[in-house]
Order: C-alpha cells, then sequence, then structure tokens
C-alpha cells in the first residue's frame, strides 16, 4: 500500500536528519585525518626539499582537471623556480571556522617573472543565508617583474577591485554597494573580455573569489548557526523555517577565473596528498613511448638525439646546468 503524503513528508524528514549527521561525522573524520597525515606530511617535504624538481614533476603529472589549465609557460614557470607546495587547514581548531577551509601556499626560488618568494592563496568554506556552501577567497597580489605577468593584468585588477569594494563598504557603514558602479569593476570587466579569447594562464587562479559570490565571516557565522537551529528542530520533530532564496548578484561578471574552486579541490585533495605518486609516475618510462622514438637505432647520434635520450630518460640538462624534469607522460 503506497504511503501518503505525511508519511512520504516524514520519511523526507528523517533522511534529512540523517544527512546532517553524515556532515558531522565528515568534519570529524577530516579532523582526525589531519591530525594522523600531518607529521607525515612534514617529513615528505623534508624528503622532497632534497629531490630536485620534485614538485615542478608533480605538476607535470596533474590530473587532467588541472592540467588542462596549465599553459607551457606556466609549466615554463614551475620547471624553472617551484620549490615547495604546502596545504594546510587553517581553521581545524577554529570554533568559528571550518576544517574544510584550507590555504594552498607555493614556494619559488629566484626567477624572472615575479619577485614573490612565497605565493598563498586561502580558501574559506562559508555559508551564505540563501543556503549555499563552498569555498570562497580573496586575490592575491602577485608582484610581476616589468613585461612579465602571465595573467595580462587580470591579478593587479582583481585585487585593485577588490580594493575599492572594500573601501565603498566602509564608506558605505558596511552595507553592501553596487559593484557595477565601481570604476574598477568595468575595468575587470574589460580585461576579462579581452582575454576570453585567450589561453588563461594558471596564475589568474590567484585572482580567483567565488564561483557564486563572495560570502563574508560573519555572515557564514550568521547563517551557521541558523543552520544549527533548523538541525536541532528537525531532530526534535518541530516545523522548520525554508532558507531564503537566492538573491541576485553580479559577482559572475567579475570572476577571473570560474573554475578556481574545482582547481583548489583538486590540489587539495588530490595532488597534494598524493603527491608522492605523481612524483613517480613521472619517471616511469613507458616501453612503447621509447620504441615510437626508436633511439636504438641510432649508431651516429647527433646532439639532438641525445637530447631527446636525455629527456625521455629523466637525464637532460636544463639553461642552470641542473637536471631537467623528464617529459611529461601522455595522459591515457
Amino acid at each position: 500500500m503506497a504511503e501518503n503524503s505525511e508519511e512520504i513528508l516524514a520519511r523526507f524528514e528523517e533522511l534529512t536528519v540523517l544527512e546532517d549527521e553524515f556532515d558531522d561525522a565528515e568534519l570529524q573524520i577530516l579532523r582526525q585525518q589531519n591530525a594522523v597525515t600531518s607529521p607525515l606530511y612534514a617529513k615528505r617535504a623534508t624528503l622532497a626539499a632534497k629531490i630536485p624538481h620534485f614538485w615542478a614533476l608533480v605538476f607535470e603529472q596533474c590530473p587532467p582537471e588541472v592540467d588542462q589549465h596549465i599553459q607551457p609557460s606556466d609549466s615554463k614557470v614551475f620547471s624553472e623556480c617551484l620549490e615547495t607546495l604546502e596545504v594546510s587547514r587553517f581553521e581545524i581548531d577554529d570554533p568559528k571556522g571550518s576544517p574544510r577551509s584550507f590555504s594552498v601556499k607555493f614556494g619559488f626560488g629566484p626567477n624572472e617573472y615575479f619577485e614573490d618568494k612565497v605565493l598563498e592563496k586561502k580558501f574559506w568554506f562559508r555559508r551564505a543565508h540563501e543556503g549555499w556552501m563552498g569555498l570562497v577567497s580573496e586575490p592575491v597580489k602577485i608582484h610581476w617583474k616589468k613585461g612579465k605577468d602571465l595573467t595580462g593584468g587580470l591579478t593587479d585588477a582583481a585585487v585593485k577591485l577588490w580594493d575599492a569594494k572594500k573601501v565603498a563598504s566602509t564608506a558605505n557603514g558596511n552595507a553592501k554597494a553596487k559593484d557595477s558602479n565601481l570604476p574598477e569593476y568595468q575595468a575587470l570587466t574589460k580585461k576579462i573580455e579581452l582575454n576570453e579569447e585567450t589561453s588563461l594562464s594558471f596564475f589568474a587562479w590567484f585572482g580567483f573569489v567565488s564561483s557564486w559570490r563572495y560570502v563574508s565571516a560573519e555572515e557564514s557565522e550568521a547563517a551557521t548557526a541558523a543552520e544549527s537551529e533548523r538541525r536541532e528542530k528537525r531532530r526534535k520533530g518541530q516545523k522548520v523555517d525554508e532558507e531564503p532564496e537566492e538573491s541576485g548578484d553580479d559577482h559572475q561578471q567579475t570572476e577571473v577565473y570560474p573554475p578556481g574552486e574545482e582547481i583548489a579541490t583538486i590540489i587539495a585533495e588530490d595532488l597534494w596528498p598524493q603527491a608522492i605518486k605523481y612524483y613517480k609516475s613521472a619517471h616511469e618510462v613507458d616501453d612503447e613511448e621509447l620504441s615510437d622514438l626508436e633511439v636504438e637505432d641510432y649508431d651516429d647520434e647527433s646532439d639532438e638525439e641525445l637530447d631527446i635520450r636525455g629527456l625521455v630518460q629523466g637525464k637532460g640538462k636544463n639553461s642552470k646546468g641542473g637536471e631537467s624534469p623528464p617529459a611529461k607522460k601522455r595522459k591515457t
């Protein structure tokens, strides 16, 4: 006999309560996992520091979802000067924060592209009044050297708009101002339009803000408290008020790196924990690829042919005289 609408609704509420419990369990697992793996990541960092091009090779073998956003010019930066990578759950012990928040910190040696030795991008896991949940960030200033900005001015324009919005918010007593009224908004919009027909540099990722809209810590704290009240009512079988409907927002027109949240999540949850696996895969030489090159057929090898053999075997030399990363394997 089919259940009536009231019985179906009751089952639905029970499932929602169970979903809340799964969410709480996931946060507990994140805290436990962080406690267990942190010493291991520290040990790996010590070992990686002794291996030339460790992180450059990891990025050479990164998942296709990330790889498709790394341009040849970005690969050149990584291969020449990327020295360290670190992902940390900086709100893991913050009662007002979230274990899902994390930062991605890149360490670079001296290079021809920018002055920064460290580029760190933080991602806060926030909840909006309308019920949206996800990662938000703030644009990171990259101090590009003259003529070397791989983003075509996008990161600088994103930072300028961000700073202008903060000034406008303060002037309006923290009331939300319409972004489109700011000249910095118009300037960034034009830059985004100009860059739509070109390949976007991975470094534009440092200008990412949100895939939806920016959610402040204050809004997230209030929304989280309201959700906690709703959860408690659901546990008690009480009627729960519906969440407010999503409001319109003009943020999407000035998001310089739309896949920013996806890229950040893959780095934090795949590339970072699986770095050893990706490093090892960079040194696996496919017999079929070697056969295709037919290096064994050359008796009188030219310098170019020797260079090819060296790259395949991971023994090439870079312009600085050190070992270059081996040729990137084709992903299947």
